[in-house]
This record gives C-alpha cells, structure tokens and sequence, in this order.
C-alpha cells in the first residue's frame, strides 16, 4: 500500500512547531463504512459509554514521576468514570499488594498530594491507596477497581475448587473490606475488582468461568452493586473452552486490549492498534473491529464491551524508505515508548496516516513509530458509539501528554455525539 498524501494545517497539539504533517482525508469512505453499523430500535436508550483508564502504581518510579495528583492536575479526573489501578498481586494462593511502596508506605508531601496535605509518616495508611481515597472526595464520580495480575500458572492454581473460595475471600478482604495490612483498615477505596488472567488454557475453562462466579458471588454476598470486570485479548481463540457469553453474564465489562497487533516482536513496522483491516498488511495482525466482532459473535453484548486504546508507541529503527517506512524489515526498539515520547519524535520525522485503518506513522528516513493520536482516536471513539459499545479503556494514563492531550480527545468526542445519537435514537423511534 502506497499513502496518499496531502499537507494539511490542522496539526493541534500532535506536532511541534516546525514539524511536517501529511495525512489522507477520507472522511466520505470512513462515513460509508459506519453505514451499515447497528443503532438502537424501538428508541431503546443505551448506558452512557464509559471513560475507563488504568492507573500505573510503578508511576511513582517513572521520569518524570506519574502520580494521583497528576489526574487533578490535567483536568484527567473530571473525564474519567473509572479508574483501574495496576496492580494487585495473585500470589501464594491470595491476593496481596503488588507494590507496598508505592501502595501504602510512601509518604506523600504537600506538593505531591491531592489534598495538599502532607502525609503523616507515622500513619501506616499513606502511599497511592491514601491519594485515591483523596482523589474519590474531589471527584466522586470515579469508580476505583482493583486490578488482579499474575502469572498464568498462579491464577491456574488459585482457580481449581479446592482453592477458588480461600482465594476469592482473601481479595475480597483485602481490597474490598480494605484491610491491606495489620492495623489498616479502609473500606470503600476500591469499588470492584478487574481480573487479568492471560490466559486460560483449555484445561483451565472451566475454572476460568468458575473463578468468575465465585468473585461474583463472594461480591454480591459483601456489597451489592460492586463491579466486576475481565481483561481479554485479542480474540476469543485466547480462551479455548470459554463460553464468553457465560463470562459477560457473570461481569460487568468484559475489557479488550485491542493494542500490539503489531509491536518488536515482529522484524517487519506495522500499526499497534488499526481500526480496519488493511488487506495489503503482509502480516496479517487482526484490526479493532475483528476483535470487537469476534467477540460480540461469541456472544457478548456490545454494551459490555470496552474498546481498548493504547497511550504508547513501538519504534523500528534501520527501516527501508520503501512506502514511508510502513510494512519494511527493520530493527525493532525492544520497549514501548509513551505517547508523551512519540510526540517529541514528530519535529524530525513525517507524519503519515493509513487511509484504511485512519493509524498515524511517523518516519524520519531510518527511525519508525506507529501510536494513536487524537485523530485515530476520534475515529476509533465513533466507531465505539456507533457499535454501542460500553465504552472504551485505556492502557495506560502514564503514558499521555501532561495536559492529558488523548484523553481529552477521547473524552471530547464520547461527548460531542450526544446529539447525533439522540437524533438517531429519535429516529428509529419515529419508524
């Protein structure tokens, strides 16, 4: 696929002054192919679609540091409708802190707190749980779920029937009843639990769909109303023997990473995160919307469905000027880079964008980044509305602009087709 390209002046904060734009304007071929997506009949309303990102606990360490406080800062707290903090640990059978640093023993001063108050060093509850109990008072509107990670082998284990309630009521007393340690006591800093297990095997399915709804039933016993949320990948082949219509019966959202379908695994440059499928992709990595559909044809309602976006970038250096650098061998840069990175990269390279899928490049003649933008976001955030989904998700909100330049786009345009969806809701109603 060769781009096409036209010089456009409509750059915003993506490029730095003195920086190259080029990009395709489809908008008409864009439209038709949300032509055929599916609305609401009978004036059905649809849930508001949330805004859910994932908080990083390994902030504290990043340069520069990304903290709580970061959110209010931003203007990030006033757009989010969830927050899934990263990390719980899945360990030794239980559920514990991943991070006891950053979870509940740093102290925060004055100038890094949310409230603006200096922690007491001799209070054993400081560290980010404090600064998300603070962060819920300014902005209650958030919901805080706890997200569970580890190893394949511990979930495996933690899963079978003879430990799957110890389990269970080991996360439930820690993160829901808030007892993460001896003499701390906090209830009501997480509002549910977000389970990432990749992945199941075929032996382990029927303990995936069990473990489930023992966290649904353990949570439900504790407080009604809790969520209960699952990260999935790709497809559904990712959990042979799952029913998914089960697992969306049992949650709340079923949350779908649709990023790294193309990454430094892969010697050749492609697009982390394509809408559409481009047929001249030699790789054949998948796109959005073959996820988003595998998985409502596994029988998923779309309105339990959170379209994942990613806030980070992969790079290939040595790469062919052979179609701007897209689909060429290269050497793959052996680590994400944050959005808040790419960016900075955009004053010495060309920015492309992929007239199938909307995926901004940029390319400098040797050095190749692929990431989402707040173009590709807009579009990909249409898409979300007119596919109904429950909303999107964002892996991950360390990796944006300090002005929270992407997520603003997102919350932007989640917001701006309320009247365009009306419309159509009243429409379908009038027929």
């Amino acid at each position: 696929m060769t781009a096409v390209s036209t010089a456009v002046s409509t750059a915003g904060s993506t490029a730095g002054a003195g920086s190259k734009l080029r990009t395709i304007l489809l908008f008409p071929l864009f439209a038709a192919l949300f032509a055929t997506t599916s609305v609401a009949q009978n004036g059905t309303r649809h849930p508001a679609p949330l805004l859910v990102g994932y908080f990083p606990q390994w902030g504290i360490d990043n340069h520069p540091r990304f903290l709580v406080k970061d959110l209010i800062a931003s203007g990030s707290a006033g757009m989010l409708d969830q927050l899934n903090y990263s990390q719980g640990a899945v360990t030794g059978g239980h559920c514990s802190l991943a991070y006891p640093k950053a979870d509940l023993n740093l102290s925060f001063t004055a100038d890094t707190s949310v409230d603006g108050n200096e922690d007491d060093p001799n209070s054993s509850f400081r560290g980010n749980f404090h600064q998300l109990q603070e962060l819920k008072r300014r902005a209650p509107q958030i919901k805080v779920l706890i997200s569970l990670e580890g190893s394949a082998e511990s979930f495996a284990e933690d899963a079978k029937p003879q430990n799957r309630y110890v389990f269970v009521a080991s996360c439930v007393d820690t993160f829901l009843r808030g007892r993460f340690a001896p003499g701390v006591l906090e209830p009501g800093i997480f509002d549910g639990i977000d389970v990432d297990w990749e992945y199941p095997k075929a032996e382990d399915a029927a303990n995936f769909m069990a473990l489930l709804a023992e966290f649904r039933r353990q949570m439900d016993l504790y407080k009604p109303g809790l969520r209960l949320s699952v990260a999935v990948g790709a497809t559904p082949k990712e959990y042979p023997g799952v029913d998914m219509a089960k697992v969306a019966s049992l949650t709340d959202q079923i949350a779908v990473m649709n990023y790294d379908y193309a990454g430094p695994w892969s010697e050749v440059t492609g697009n982390i995160a394509p809408l559409f499928t481009d047929p001249l992709d030699p790789t054949k990595p998948g796109s959005v919307d073959e996820t988003i559909g595998s998985y409502k044809a596994a029988g998923v309602p779309e309105t339990k469905l959170l379209m994942g976006l990613p806030f980070y970038g992969y790079g290939w250096k040595e790469v062919s000027p052979a179609n701007h650098g897209l689909y060429q061998q290269g050497k793959a840069i052996h680590s994400d880079k944050p959005y808040s990175f790419v960016i900075e990269q955009i004053a010495g390279s060309t920015l492309y964008r992929d007239p199938t899928t909307q995926a901004p490049w940029i390319f400098d003649g040797d050095t190749f980044w692929t990431f989402d933008d707040p173009v590709s976001i807009r579009y990909k955030v249409t898409y979300a509305l007119r596919q109904r989904l429950g909303g999107v998700m964002i892996w991950e909100l360390s990796g944006d602009s300090p002005d929270a330049t992407l997520l603003k786009a997102t919350f932007d345009q989640l917001h701006s087709a309320d009247t365009d969806e009306d419309a159509a809701d009243s429409d379908d109603s009038d027929e």
